[in-house]
């Protein structure tokens, strides 16, 4: 019940990243268990698995929004658009 839990609440958070965020915090949580599981020394496999992974991550999830562009209005309120051109 408890992982059930924090799967949804993981689940919902991502709900509302772009794509780059949603790749980097993937990519993060998966090298690093990864690393973990690999590596001689567990705490350090998974401090290096993680950020190679929430790098490698970003850049996969920036490749599939090209085009489009991330604003903030004088609200706060963030939204998606298609980019200028020449951007």
């Amino acid at each position: 019940m408890k992982k059930a839990i924090i799967i949804l609440v993981l689940t919902m958070a991502l709900g509302a990243c772009s794509q780059t965020e949603k790749g980097a915090a993937i990519g993060g949580l998966g090298g690093a268990a990864v690393g973990a599981a690999v590596a001689g020394n567990p705490t350090q496999g998974a401090i290096v698995g993680g950020a190679v992974g929430a790098v490698a991550g970003a850049l996969i999830g920036h490749a599939s929004e090209s085009g489009q562009c991330r604003y903030r209005d004088r609200y706060g309120r963030v939204y998606v658009a298609r980019c200028p051109s020449g951007y």
